[in-house]
């Protein structure tokens, strides 16, 4: 897709949320410039495929803006760019000279989406992933959590600020400046847990046979025929109602078998990997 195209972003973000954010925007046509420190981006030391993936097909340079120089090449950039993307801490932007109201003044047609970890007044509070999940609930001790959820939904909702600012700054209005915190990124995607409907013994939680995980003859399964027309196909055609009978015959095949049984009745079943 190119409906981005001829649109100009760079990224000061490492690690996950903005690389990824980017990414999208890059996917949609913008040329993305990835800007990062002397060391580089810790991302790549992580997981180098990831990292590779991410910055694929962009300008990486590596600058250092506690340097004359280093600010003198970064300003080249944002004055062609019209997106700024950071995670650096306001408070340290403010001190390399890029708070959102000196870039304004000197680059009047960017626009700026900051991921910070919490929302003001809060901005410059530490935290990561696995500290918003286990402030909100979302962390089983002693699991850790099976995927980056906060960073996940930060790159959606930075993507989503970005297109939101180009959007209005074409309509005619000032170019604008957004705050993603990844907190409440994290906290969006909690809400079937904070509304109760994934709760333990809740609807979505464990309460109905229906819309459960089963042990098969061998592995496990998933099943969600959570709609009347599913679980009726489902339940007429295993003769099954109560959750005895559910545990019962699920135990008679193995996850995989269950797997195409449900392609072939077209109810939601698949193995649990």
């Amino acid at each position: 897709m190119s409906a981005l195209s001829g649109l100009k972003v760079v990224n000061l973000a490492v690690n996950l949320p903005g690389p990824e954010a980017a990414r999208r925007l890059q996917q949609l046509g913008a040329e993305v410039v990835k800007v990062e420190p002397p060391a580089g981006d810790p991302m790549e030391l992580y997981h180098a495929g990831w990292y590779r993936d991410m910055a694929a097909g962009q300008q990486v340079v590596r600058v250092d803006l506690k340097s004359t120089t280093g600010g003198e090449k970064l300003g080249a950039l944002l004055a062609a760019a019209d997106l700024l993307i950071s995670a650096t801490r306001p408070a340290a932007m403010e001190r390399l000279g890029l708070g959102w109201d000196e870039l304004h003044n000197r680059y009047p047609r960017l626009c700026q989406v900051a991921i910070t970890g919490y929302p003001s007044p809060r901005e410059n509070e530490a935290g990561h992933d696995l500290t918003y999940q286990a402030s909100l609930g979302l962390i089983n001790p002693p699991h850790m959590p099976r995927t980056l959820l906060a960073d996940m939904a930060g790159a959606e909702q930075t993507f989503s600020a970005a297109l939101a600012l180009l959007l209005a700054r074409e309509r005619g209005h000032d170019p604008g400046y957004a705050e993603v915190p990844l907190s409440e990124a994290c906290e969006a995607m909690a809400q079937p847990l904070r509304y109760g409907s994934t709760a333990a013994g809740a609807l979505l939680g464990g309460a109905i046979p229906e819309y459960n995980i089963y042990q098969a003859g061998e592995g496990w399964i998933a099943v969600a025929a959570l709609e009347p027309h599913f679980k009726k196909r489902l339940e007429s055609g295993l003769d099954i109602t109560t959750p005895e009978q559910y545990q019962a015959v699920f135990r008679t095949r193995s996850a995989a078998e269950w797997q195409q049984w449900g392609q072939e009745n077209d109810v939601p079943l698949v193995a649990v990997r």
